[in-house]
């Protein structure tokens, strides 16, 4: 079963969509087992900075608003601190499949693929310099990879949003962390790149 993209759908809702998302998103098999008691929702420290919060998004998907639910902001906003996945009452994992609905509207092309790409850059340049990801390095790259103004307009229309990190204990204050042997992910990452460049050539 495959959804089709935005371009290609032309009824507002898709029954098909509750059974394509138990069967190829992470997580989604468990979809079946939320019985609406909004725990996630309630549990979600930035739920009112999303379109719909993650009880109202699963009804969506069981209903087959497909459109809705893969243009909503839902995914992105989700900070992965994981509330919702502890406090579920039916063990559903509620920010795995929020991950998963995040790579399905990129692959189907309701997410803006210059934005995927330019986060993309600023996440693995995290990555690849200290180790790890920082998210207030990370968010300010990808904010400003669009120009100063862009980043000023972007980072006052997130700020409750990165309250709400630091309040959730997914963002920290101070200098940023570091792994301890930097050099060698240098090692690993250069070698990385001369075996792909080596499997290229053959």
């Amino acid at each position: 079963m495959s959804v089709a993209p935005p371009e290609e759908s032309k009824r507002k809702y898709d029954l098909g969509f509750a059974s394509w998302v138990y069967e190829n998103v992470e997580g989604g098999d468990k979809l079946a087992m939320c019985m609406q008691c909004g725990v996630c929702s309630g549990s979600c420290p930035i739920g009112t900075e999303m379109d719909h919060g993650p009880r109202k998004l699963f009804m969506m998907i069981r209903a087959g608003m497909k459109e809705a639910v893969l243009a909503s902001n839902t995914m992105w906003n989700c900070t992965a601190c994981f509330n919702c996945v502890v406090r579920c009452p039916r063990e559903v994992p509620v920010a795995y499949i929020l991950k998963g609905l995040g790579s399905a509207a990129v692959d189907l092309g309701y997410a803006k693929k210059e934005d995927t790409v330019r986060f993309s850059k600023a996440f693995w340049w995290s990555a690849r310099t200290y180790g790890r990801t920082d998210e207030r390095l990370v968010t300010a790259k990808y904010y400003f990879s669009g120009g100063l103004v862009a980043g000023m307009k972007k980072g006052l229309e997130n700020s409750k949003i990165a309250l709400g990190m630091i309040k959730a204990k997914r963002m920290h204050l101070g200098a940023s962390h570091k792994i301890k042997d930097r050099k060698g992910l240098q090692a690993i990452l250069a070698k990385a790149a001369e075996i792909e460049a080596r499997e290229k050539e053959g």
